[in-house]
């Protein structure tokens, strides 16, 4: 064996414990940043489960059932929301929303601009999975015509993660009814529309009242609508709008429901 051969073989040896351990500081570079990622998500997911000690919901199908003979169709119960110690929490608290027959039951809230909550939670802790929160230029109590209500689109399906899944097309639909309960109202809106939109476009319009131009822009929601809801819709609704990211930074997506009534 030549000594040339050796010194080849010797040099081909250490290229690939280079490439070897390069590979390895790549996984556990990886690996790491996976951790975090989990352990952020998970301390997201137990804080909002803590919250909700602080509520009692009810099913939709307990709501559901046919009265008997003779009896009136019982009315939908809200959510019954303990205000004083989620206010203790945070006072940025304005009300609460629950998705009737999905899993998106959360506390929301308003800050002084678009961004804070974006990365801090309900408990104001900095984490990826934010809060769900108004439009900082809306009004509090949902009195507006058009309520702009903003989620993270989480990828473990927590806040607005399930948003896209649920409402994307008729087959999914869970349910039509989304309860946003206030310290002094309960209000529940159907569900009239549900689509992919322009992040800047028109859908994050706000009105001052309820005039042609709102009524040509719920008319134009609802064509856009992904399903066919058969809600009817009319400047004289109150509508809220839930946003979500969909994976692409020039578009959302987008629930949207009128005010059905007060319980």
């Amino acid at each position: 064996m030549s000594k040339k051969n050796k010194k080849k073989r010797t040099a081909g040896d250490v290229i690939r414990t280079i490439i070897m351990f390069a590979a390895l500081a790549v996984f556990l570079f990886s690996a790491v940043q996976l951790a975090k990622i989990f352990l952020e998500y998970k301390k997201g997911t137990d804080e909002y489960n803590r919250v909700r000690e602080y509520v009692t919901t009810t099913e939709p199908e307990e709501e559901t059932q046919e009265p008997l003979e003779g009896e009136e169709m019982p009315k939908p119960t809200p959510p019954q929301v303990d205000w004083a110690n989620l206010k203790a929490i945070n006072e940025d608290i304005i009300g609460w929303i629950q998705i009737e027959g999905t899993e998106i039951s959360y506390p929301i809230v308003k800050g002084i601009d678009n961004s804070y909550y974006l990365k801090h939670t309900f408990e104001k802790n900095s984490n990826a999975a934010g809060a769900i929160f108004i439009d900082y230029t809306n009004r509090s109590d949902f009195q507006d015509c058009n309520t702009l209500i903003y989620g993270h689109n989480m990828k473990n399906g927590s806040m607005f993660g399930l948003l896209r899944r649920y409402f994307k097309d008729k087959d999914s639909v869970p349910g039509r009814y989304i309860w946003i309960c206030t310290p002094d109202k309960n209000y529940r809106y159907e569900i009239f529309s549900s689509h992919v939109v322009d992040a800047t476009g028109e859908t994050y319009t706000l009105f001052p009242e309820a005039d042609k131009q709102f009524a040509s822009y719920v008319d134009s929601m609802k064509q856009q609508s992904l399903v066919d809801f058969g809600t009817e819709v009319t400047k004289e609704d109150k509508v809220i709008t839930l946003s979500t990211c969909t994976g692409n930074d020039a578009t959302r997506f987008v629930v949207q429901a009128k005010r059905e009534g007060e319980y």
